[in-house]
C-alpha cells in the first residue's frame, strides 16, 4: 500500500459517536477480568490449562467486544443512570454468553471443557463486569464532589435549553463543572425575565474569557434561526483553545473531533475537542515517555557528541532554548542545538531562510538532518511535548499565523510534537506562503480528528524509514 494511502489526510465522517475518555480503560479492564476469571476457574477446578482451551476465551472476547461496540457500552456514562449502564453491560454479556455456549455445543472436541466450569466462568464474568463499574463509577463522583479535576464552562444564549444547561451544570457536582456565566447579546429588555438579571455579559466578553484562556468548554445554545450568528462565534471560538460545545438542533460545521456529550440531561456536541482524555491521555503519556526513554537510550553519546561540536566550532551556549505555544495554548519553552549565531525569542522571530547568513557551518548540517531537534526528547520526558503531534511554531508566528489561518489554535489542543502527520507529508521547512501553513493546519487538525496508537507508530516509522534529511530544511 502506498505511504500516503497510509498517513494521508482522511475525509470519513465528522461527527464521532459519544465515547467515554475512559474507553481505553474500560476495554482494557474488560478483557483483563473475562481472561483471568476463566484461567482463575480452570485452575480452581483442576481444569487443564493449555492452548486446548484458548478457542472458547477467544470467541467469547470478539462476541462480547462486537456486541459491546453496537451497544455502545464504551461511550460516555457520565449522565446516565447506573441501572442503565448495569443493564446494557448485562445485556451484552448475555448475548455473548450464549454466541458462547453455542460454540461449545458445536464444537466439543475444541473446547472440551466441563459444562459446570463453562457455566461458573460465565455468571462470574458478569457479576465483576457490572460491579468493577460501579464502584469505578462511584469512585470518580467522589473525586469530582472533593473539586477535583474541575473545568470551568460558559453558556452562550440565553435561551430555555441555555438556561436548563446552566441548571444542569451547578447542579450536578459530580461533573466536575464550574459554571462561569451566561451569556447574550440582547438587552435585558429583550430577554425573558428570569434570565436578564443573570447576564454575564455579551457574546465578546465569552469569546475574551476563552483567548485569555478562562474558560474550558463553551456551550453554544442559540436557536437553529442564528445560524449565522452561531458560524460566526465557530470562527471566534477557532482561535482559541477551549472545547467547543453545540446544544443539537443546529446546521452541519467543519468539525474537529465532534463527538455528542451529555450534561445533566441536556445533549451538546463538541465541535472543538481534543482526543486526548481520560484514558487515552494515559496511553498518550505512556507511549511518549517509553518512545522517549527509549530513544534518549540510543542517542545519548551522540548528542553529547554534538554538544561538544557546536561548542568548539561557534561562540555561544549549546543549547538554543525558545518559547513556543504548548498544551491549550500554554507557553513552554523547548530545546534545540544551537545552529545559529542569533537566538531569536522575542516579538519578531524572522523564518530561516536558504542560503541564511545566520545559520552556522555544522548548525546547517544539524538542520538538514535535523539533528538538532534531538534535545527536545528531553521536553517529552518533561511532559511539554509529545512524540508525534503538531510542530511547535515560535510564540511571534502563532499570533501571525493564527490572524490569517482560520482554526489555526486548535493545533493546540494536543502537545506539540517532534514530529507530525504534516512533516512526514512534506509539509516541513520554511512556510514563505500562508498557503503552505494553511495546508500544515490542515495535516495537523486531521491528526487530532483521528488519533490512535497505530497512527502514531505509522508516523515514527515514516519517519524513520524517510530519513531524516530534508530539502526544505535550512
Amino acid at each position: 500500500m502506498d505511504a500516503e494511502n497510509v498517513i494521508g489526510m482522511s475525509n470519513k465522517g465528522i461527527i464521532q459517536s459519544n465515547k467515554s475518555s475512559f474507553s481505553t480503560l474500560y476495554r482494557l479492564v474488560d478483557v483483563i477480568l473475562i481472561t483471568s476469571i476463566f484461567f482463575s476457574i480452570l485452575t480452581m477446578l483442576g481444569e487443564k490449562v493449555g492452548p486446548e482451551v484458548m478457542g472458547i476465551l477467544f470467541v467469547n472476547i470478539i462476541s462480547y467486544n462486537i456486541c459491546a461496540e453496537a451497544l455502545d457500552l464504551y461511550r460516555s456514562w457520565r449522565t446516565a443512570s447506573t441501572t442503565l449502564m448495569i443493564r446494557s453491560v448485562t445485556i451484552g454479556w448475555m448475548i455473548s454468553a450464549f454466541v458462547t455456549t453455542t460454540f461449545a455445543y458445536l464444537f466439543p472436541s475444541i473446547v472440551n471443557l466441563d459444562k459446570f466450569v463453562v457455566g461458573s466462568w460465565l455468571v462470574i464474568c458478569v457479576v465483576a463486569l457490572t460491579s468493577w463499574r460501579v464502584v469505578f463509577r462511584q469512585i470518580l463522583f467522589h473525586h469530582r464532589r472533593q473539586g477535583h479535576n474541575t473545568r470551568k464552562a460558559i453558556v452562550i444564549g440565553a435561551t430555555a435549553s441555555g438556561y436548563s444547561l446552566a441548571n444542569q451544570i451547578i447542579g450536578n457536582e459530580r461533573l466536575g463543572i464550574i459554571f462561569s456565566g451566561l451569556f447574550d447579546d440582547r438587552t435585558p429588555n429583550r430577554l425573558p425575565d428570569e434570565m436578564a438579571s443573570q447576564i454575564s455579559g455579551d457574546i465578546e466578553d465569552a469569546i475574551l474569557k476563552a483567548k485569555n484562556g478562562e474558560i474550558d468548554y463553551v456551550y453554544i445554545a442559540l436557536p437553529m434561526s442564528a445560524e449565522k450568528r452561531i458560524s460566526q462565534i465557530l470562527t471566534l471560538c477557532s482561535d482559541t483553545t477551549a472545547s467547543v460545545y453545540i446544544i443539537p438542533n443546529f446546521f452541519m460545521y467543519n468539525l474537529i473531533n465532534a463527538r455528542w456529550q451529555n450534561v445533566g440531561s441536556i445533549q451538546t456536541l463538541s465541535v472543538f475537542d481534543t482526543p486526548f482524555q481520560g484514558g487515552s491521555e494515559v496511553l498518550k503519556r505512556v507511549e511518549d515517555v517509553v518512545f522517549s526513554t527509549l530513544i534518549l537510550i540510543l542517542i545519548a553519546i551522540p548528542m553529547l557528541v554534538i554538544a561538544a561540536a557546536v561548542k568548539l566550532t561557534s561562540f555561544g551556549p549549546v543549547i538554543f532554548k525558545q518559547n513556543r505555544y504548548g498544551l491549550d495554548g500554554r507557553k513552554i519553552t523547548i530545546y534545540k542545538f544551537r545552529s545559529m549565531t542569533s537566538m531569536d525569542n522575542g516579538d519578531v522571530v524572522q523564518q530561516a531562510t536558504k542560503n541564511d547568513a545566520r545559520i552556522t557551518p555544522l548548525g546547517a548540517f544539524l538542520r538538514k538532518t535535523s539533528l538538532d531537534e534531538l534535545p527536545q526528547f528531553i521536553n517529552v520526558l518533561q511532559g511539554r511535548m509529545s512524540v508525534v503531534g503538531p510542530r511547535p511554531h515560535a510564540v511571534a508566528h502563532n499570533e501571525q499565523y493564527r490572524k490569517l489561518v482560520d482554526g489555526y489554535m486548535l493545533r493546540h489542543k494536543v502537545r506539540p510534537g517532534i514530529t507530525g502527520l504534516a512533516q512526514v507529508n512534506g509539509l516541513r521547512g520554511e512556510t514563505e506562503t500562508v498557503n503552505k501553513m494553511v495546508k500544515r493546519v490542515e495535516y495537523d487538525l486531521d491528526y487530532i480528528h483521528r488519533w490512535t496508537v497505530w497512527l502514531d507508530i505509522k508516523i515514527v516509522l515514516k519517519t524513520v524509514t524517510n530519513g531524516f534529511l530534508n530539502k526544505n530544511a535550512y
